[in-house]
């Protein structure tokens, strides 16, 4: 069986996002190349979900010009993806992408039934917390990045129960950036 992965950088106390959307509290230095974090990322996943405003942002990502050719294989790999959108005011854009907007407990469950690697949960911080509040996440893997907005978008709200996770590995890194990954125990 499939397993969803929410895999985002979230700061230390709790922000996906700027309180302007700005993603510029993203801690980078030489040990953390961005071509590969995203094939890593990448590696173990054949399919990306993405809620409306992520998938806006970010679903049809290309590298910038002028970007290595290592950038543009890894976006290349990212575009190479299964995609689902789930909203209910977007429709089909012609992207190859495929839009739910509706019975997502059913659709998402019969999607990690079918053979094929892992699901990367790509965000945003609403689409996570349905998926969080139906048990649909199987896996946790977040870069907290040392970095204090103290407002901005926070990744975990509304969320019902209480979910018990158990630590699977911790990673970090020279930046103060640490990779936690838990499990839903």
């Amino acid at each position: 069986m499939r397993k969803i992965i929410l895999n985002l950088a979230i700061t230390f106390d709790g922000m996906i996002e700027g309180p302007n959307g700005e993603l510029d509290w993203i801690v980078k230095d030489e040990t953390m190349d961005y071509a590969d974090i995203l094939n890593e990322i990448l590696s173990d996943k054949d399919i990306i979900f993405y809620g409306r405003i992520a998938y806006e942002k970010f679903g049809n990502a290309k590298a910038e010009g002028g970007a290595s050719q290592k950038m543009k294989d890894a976006y290349n790999l990212l575009n190479s993806k299964k995609k689902y959108v789930f909203s209910k005011t977007m429709e089909d854009d012609n992207s190859g992408a495929t839009f739910i907007d509706s019975a997502i407990e059913k659709r998402v469950s019969e999607l990690k039934q079918q053979r094929g690697k892992s699901i990367w949960l790509y965000g945003g911080a609403k689409i996570a917390t349905t998926f969080f509040n139906l048990n649909l996440i199987d896996e946790f893997r977040l870069a907290i990045h040392p970095v204090v907005l103290g407002k901005g978008k926070p990744l975990f709200q509304n969320i019902e129960d209480i979910h018990k996770l158990k630590l699977a590995d911790a990673k970090t890194y020279n930046s103060g950036v640490v990779l936690m990954t838990y499990k839903i125990d």
